[in-house]
């Protein structure tokens, strides 16, 4: 995803390298004065603080967003012009609404007191559906006298594209307007230099008793004990004439929506119940950044920065997820094919059968102000995609999608041995083929991410570690349904490419020295000797000897790279190790998921646990249980949890999943279609769970019900419930 790293001045064999900012850079101004919240649905979401405001407080990315741009700025409430006091806000546990709890302070008129603190109950309810936002504001009279109040939103828009949201200045904007449509509507009008035109209707209920294109405003009675409501609807590019949905209405089919998307995966049960609410938060994010696409459903990335189509993202959060619910992975192949590159196009990184990195769909975008309108800047999308196309099919046998995704696996195919390795060395390598695209196009994207170990940037056409395992993984996963599909000479020719490949990496990549794989090759093809989580990236493929996957992963649980938490991107003692910085240092879950995934493929059960356990103990200090996109390295000490990163994406999609994949590599969970059959290889539990029960697990049309339970190392498997024909069985070997 587009770099987010931080401006910093790096001593380097002693001078001083003045870093300039990236391009796309995500500037870092102070924290919030208040908490932030975030609601998603499909293309829209809302960030708004702890009061349910919007913009009423500094530092945070408020707004109400809808295809990457501002569709409203400002929503503050006050009574008699005074801010109310915060009782408490919560999400729900299913993330459907935000319900915020204010009461009056203190309001005189006339130097005198007329309504003393505390007296009225303000609760605000707001909830996202189909492009609009609603909000109910309930107010109660808990005094004993008639109690008179001036309840105000103010509102205003800006239309302002996520960019610069994020950041950036534009030199020219387009034009907008104001106007009120009656005695309940207003009406925000953008004419974008894009030449769309973008609006924003706000519609009240009941009628304010005044109203401007800032403000609405009620004059309330209430009785002793009485309550009222007023209702909010703010809606994105909605006609005039149509109005939303009542509130309730809205809401009731908006929960609806959400039940129904979660039916037919499995659902996990824990002994531990703070796990449990563990993967109870990250199911609710994973299903709240899901968007329903016309290719299928596709989880988004993240909010705010990243709540569009990521292919990298989607495709890892897919694999993730794939042996919970599959349908997730059939979305991301479906409406990853259909935009796979046709052409060449320098600025947006395209080549023929490359794999989307990024997509937006605001007026900076849409007039290249900048390239991710349909951006490929990718060097690792296109064989995940193949990876995750094949390991899909395997997952469900589901050989009708396999058919219709074929054309697409073999175009990304192509791309790999032929655009993909410009040089025809064997290695896929990346340099972005314009100034305006992202430097480093790995997972690790900022600017400073790939380096050698004096700390020089690496430079020219650059291999990834981690890029050619993918690839390897790839190309043995295509070789099966290659096989399926009545292909054996591709079959072999996929085969022997990936073993030559193997060949290939051990002789470039293996730094003796270190014990570990090299970051990556540069232009040059000298190898980045620094120690850097990728190669455990590397035993996720499964490419690696086994000798030297050892000695990786023992690298891995050593204290230069495990804080207690889990495995840093660098280790500390590499010149650029910063436990602050974004890529060189910090703490990604999804980055120790897919090394438990390796450790696993290994037998290395233990040190499964070891991750496993740093990450679950994260968790329980974070804010509603939920990883976020990163946190930063810094060694864990007693009684005291980690430090956070300032501007992570929280929900993150591949973070939400790691919950998921921690107990896959556990468990070691294995689908035989086939077979019919379910295996358990070599389960390990962590020791802060005696007990995981898997509900409606599914095998193609039949599903099982099973407990897994620990005894000092060894675990006792217990089928519960079986739907047609199943089994499932414990394998005690690699």
């Amino acid at each position: 995803m587009a770099t987010e790293a931080v401006t910093q001045i790096i001593a380097v064999s002693q001078t001083v390298e003045a870093v300039a900012e990236q391009a796309f850079y995500i500037p870092m101004t102070g924290p919030a004065a208040r908490p932030r919240r975030s609601l998603k649905h499909d293309d829209t979401f809302i960030v708004l603080d702890s009061h349910g405001d919007i913009g009423a407080s500094a530092g945070g990315p408020d707004g109400l967003f809808h295809y990457d741009t501002r569709y409203l700025a400002r929503l503050e409430l006050v009574l008699d012009d005074l801010q109310p006091l915060l009782l408490g806000s919560n999400l729900r546990d299913d993330n459907s609404a935000l319900t915020v709890d204010l009461t009056n302070p203190d309001i005189y008129r006339q130097g005198r007191i007329v309504l003393q603190k505390d007296l009225l109950h303000i609760v605000r309810t707001i909830f996202l559906w189909r492009g609009t936002a609603y909000q109910r504001i309930g107010v109660q009279n808990h005094g004993e006298l008639r109690a008179g109040v001036e309840l105000t939103l103010l509102f205003d828009n800006d239309f302002a594209d996520l960019f610069e949201v994020r950041g950036e200045r534009r030199p020219r904007r387009g034009t907008g307007t104001s106007r009120l449509l009656g005695p309940t509507d207003v009406l925000f009008e953008y004419h974008g230099l894009d030449d769309a035109e973008r609006t924003t209707a706000l519609h009240f209920d009941p009628r304010p008793t005044r109203l401007s294109v800032n403000a609405a405003t009620w004059q309330l009675e209430l009785d002793p004990h009485q309550a009222k409501s007023l209702f909010v609807a703010v809606s994105c590019n909605r006609p005039v004439t149509q109005k939303p949905a009542r509130f309730f209405a809205g809401l009731l089919a908006h929960r609806r929506e959400m039940r129904r998307s979660t039916m037919g995966a499995a659902s996990i049960e824990t002994s531990n119940n703070i796990f449990n609410e563990v993967l109870c938060q990250a199911m609710a994010d994973l299903n709240m950044l899901m968007t329903e696409t016309p290719q299928g459903r596709y989880p988004y990335a993240g909010i705010p920065w990243y709540s569009t189509t990521f292919g990298r993202d989607g495709l890892i959060t897919a694999l993730q997820m794939l042996w919970v619910d599959p349908r997730v992975a059939k979305g991301v192949l479906r409406r990853l094919a259909h935009f796979q590159a046709k052409t060449i196009d320098p600025l947006a990184d395209a080549a023929p059968g490359k794999i989307l990195h990024e997509m937006r769909g605001g007026e900076m975008a849409a007039l290249r102000e900048v390239p991710f309108a349909q951006y490929y800047g990718s060097v690792d999308s296109t064989a995940l995609f193949v990876l995750l196309a094949g390991s899909y099919f395997e997952r469900t046998g589901d050989e009708a999608t396999l058919i219709e995704l074929w054309p697409a696996i073999e175009a990304g195919l192509a791309w790999i041995d032929g655009p993909g390795d410009p040089d025809q060395d064997g290695f896929v390598e990346y340099q972005r083929a314009t100034e305006k695209g992202l430097a480093n196009q790995g997972w690790k994207d900022s600017y400073d991410a790939i380096f050698h170990a004096d700390g020089q940037l690496a430079e020219g056409n650059i291999a990834l570690a981690e890029v050619q395992g993918y690839v390897y993984a790839a190309k043995l996963s295509a070789a099966r349904c290659a096989l399926r599909l009545g292909k054996p000479d591709r079959m072999r020719k996929l085969e022997a490419d990936a073993k030559a490949l193997a060949e290939r990496f051990e002789q470039a990549f293996w730094c003796e020295e270190l014990g570990t794989y090299a970051l990556a090759l540069d232009g040059r093809k000298r190898p980045c000797k620094v120690r850097t989580s990728n190669a455990g990236q590397v035993l996720f493929s499964g490419m690696v000897r086994e000798d030297r996957a050892r000695l990786v992963a023992a690298d891995l649980m050593r204290p230069h790279f495990f804080s207690g938490w889990g495995i840093r991107t660098v280790a500390q003692g590499e010149v650029r190790y910063n436990p602050m910085s974004y890529h060189d240092g910090s703490i990604w879950p999804h980055d120790n998921a897919l090394i438990a995934l390796g450790l696993a493929r290994y037998g290395l059960k233990h040190s499964v646990a070891h991750v496993f356990r740093g990450l679950f103990d994260a968790a329980t200090y974070m804010d509603l249980r939920r990883l976020p996109e990163l946190f930063c390295g810094f060694r864990r000490e007693k009684r005291r949890g980690p430090t956070l990163y300032p501007v992570a994406c929280a929900p993150q999609a591949w973070a939400s999943a790691t919950p998921f994949t921690l107990l896959e590599a556990a468990l070691g969970i294995e689908f035989d279609v086939a077979r019919g059959e379910i295996r358990l290889r070599n389960p390990h539990l962590p020791s802060f769970l005696n007990e995981i029960i898997l509900h409606d697990l599914r095998l193609g049309d039949s599903s099982v019900d099973l407990r897994v339970s620990r005894h000092g190392d060894d675990v006792a498997l217990e089928v519960l419930r079986t739907r047609g024909q199943i089994q499932v069985s414990i394998v005690l070997a690699r």
